[in-house]
């Protein structure tokens, strides 16, 4: 055999070789992609995403749209032809795979914190939203959740509300921690609660509940990577209870990311005219309580998905505008927000057409 074919016969087996290897040997990253877009003014699968009744309500034109990514499951694993293809990609993102799932984090585990923190972000976007229109609401902190085999494991429960902490009221979860840390591992602590069920009873007969508890919980050693400190194994969080009923129909999503869009949403519904002017207008972010935008994850998959759908502004969190200005899809005007009010700002100059106003995001 000549040579030069047996050294061309070779390359290509190597090369086959090789792809070989890459489509069967798995390499630690998952991908993420653009997700759906769904207008929070209107309808998905055949009803309302917002429903607010009990309040007057008022006719939304125009897209709020909150945006989503798609990510690869716990158990997928990526193989290096696939990854290379995704580095390569435009609309596609290949991340480690410990980013979308720390810690050895299990799909049903991933699911569950998602549907927390989605459901968290809904109750959240609702007081934003109230609070931006001056509208009162009233708000407790409770347990949210109670650590297995804690000192606190059968004393607390989940929605219980807690009045004080050794005698001192409580005013914001935050208290909570800073309370039982005053304490040496060991010690107790007093919670003065209304258990939850009594709560749920006063809610429910529109009164106010007074029916209280005080219980003793000794505190242990922290395990956690954080300084050794008191504990008692709890989270604290917070309830509100609202002056009307304002439901959120959206299924098969997760995470925090859409809760600007859902206050913003909420808001429109709730004030005459449109807060877009008709315009197109998508965006993501997490918000609290008091209308604090915060940053997500997968930002550059949402600006693409957004303008696939044909969004033509897009609100961005302060914290992710650097990175989204990075790669901005043609025609899509990424606009800097860091609270709900900046947000209303923007949507103001949006329907005005004063957008030469508009702060928006540029690189870092």
């Amino acid at each position: 055999m000549p040579r030069r074919t047996a050294t061309m016969l070779a390359s290509t087996l190597m090369l086959i070789a090789l792809l070989c290897a890459g489509v069967f040997i798995p390499v630690p990253y998952s991908e993420m992609s653009p997700g759906p877009t769904v207008n929070t003014l209107g309808d998905h699968d055949g009803e309302p995403v917002l429903q607010i009744s009990g309040h007057k309500t008022y006719e939304a034109s125009g897209h709020l749209n909150m945006t989503t990514v798609r990510v690869t499951s716990a158990e997928y694993r990526m193989n290096l032809v696939e990854a290379v293809y995704g580095w390569l990609a435009h609309d596609n993102s290949v991340v480690p795979h410990e980013t979308l799932y720390p810690d050895g984090k299990t799909e049903e585990e991933a699911t569950q914190e998602n549907a927390e923190e989605f459901s968290q972000s809904q109750e959240s976007a609702k007081v934003a939203a109230l609070k931006a229109l001056d509208i009162p609401v009233k708000s407790w902190v409770v347990v949210s959740a109670v650590v297995k085999d804690s000192p606190s494991q059968g004393r607390l429960h989940a929605g219980d509300v807690i009045k004080a902490v050794d005698g001192t009221t409580v005013k914001k979860p935050a208290d909570v921690a800073e309370l039982v840390t005053k304490h040496e591992p060991g010690q107790d602590t007093v919670f003065t609660i209304v258990p939850a069920k009594e709560q749920a009873a006063a809610e429910k007969e529109g009164r106010t509940a007074t029916k209280t508890q005080k219980i003793t919980i000794r505190t242990e050693t922290s395990q956690d990577a954080g300084a050794q400190r008191a504990v008692v194994g709890i989270s604290a969080g917070t309830d509100h209870t609202f002056p009307f009923e304002i439901d959120i129909k959206l299924a098969d999503v997760g995470g925090p990311s859409a809760g600007l869009m859902f206050a913003l949403g909420i808001y429109d519904k709730l004030t005459p005219g449109d807060l877009t002017g008709g315009k197109f207008v998508a965006g993501t972010g997490t918000i609290d309580d008091n209308g604090k935008v915060g940053p997500i994850g997968g930002i550059g998959m949402k600006t693409i998905g957004a303008h696939d759908k044909g969004a033509q502004y897009f609100l961005t969190p302060a914290d992710n505008c650097a990175a989204a200005a990075e790669d901005t899809p043609d025609g899509l005007t990424l606009v800097k927000v860091d609270t709900i009010d900046d947000a209303l700002g923007a949507l103001k100059d949006i329907r005005s057409g004063k957008t030469a106003d508009l702060p928006k995001c540029t690189r870092g």
